[in-house]
């Protein structure tokens, strides 16, 4: 059950902590829309079922997210965006090791469904890259970058003066 936004993420990290794709599926509507943290672009429910399926079997089978951080911002009585920060631990390298930590963060666009409860309209998951502003496209694909030594960035990826 979702009776409210902040549900919505709370019950895709239960789902995620165990792997379970139709139960992270069931958050969102039909017709929903995905993008992961490299930029696949799933345009339905059942395509962000059987993608993260794939994912829980080969990259993520028994991964630990732990959200960090969560803020609602209504958007009236019947739709709002949802942001998280993660942490996750766990994920298998492609050649079967253990990776170390990754954050990121996922935002969300909830609305009320006609039973009261709530589901993501859209979601978008992106990954921290601490000390970058940004990436380059090179010959060897994105690398991250940052343009500005007078800045320092905080673990959470925002960026303030130094002292």
């Amino acid at each position: 059950m979702t009776p409210s936004p902040r549900d919505v993420v709370d019950g895709f990290a239960r789902a995620w902590n165990v792997a379970d794709p139709v139960a992270l599926a069931e958050l969102f509507v039909e017709d929903a829309d995905f993008v992961n943290v490299v930029g696949m672009w799933w345009n339905n429910r059942r395509q962000i079922q059987f993608n993260h399926d794939y994912g829980f079997r080969h990259m993520f089978p028994d991964t630990e997210m732990v959200l960090e951080k969560v803020a609602v911002r209504e958007l009236g009585s019947d739709a709002a965006v949802v942001h998280a920060r993660w942490s996750m631990t766990g994920q298998i390298t492609p050649a079967g090791e253990r990776s170390g930590l990754r954050r990121g963060v996922l935002s969300f666009t909830v609305v009320r469904q006609a039973d009261d409860t709530w589901r993501a309209v859209s979601a978008q998951n992106t990954d921290i890259v601490p000390g970058m502003q940004t990436h380059v496209a090179t010959e060897d694909g994105l690398v991250p970058e940052s343009y500005d030594a007078g800045l320092s960035v905080r673990p959470g990826g925002s960026q303030h003066p130094s002292a």
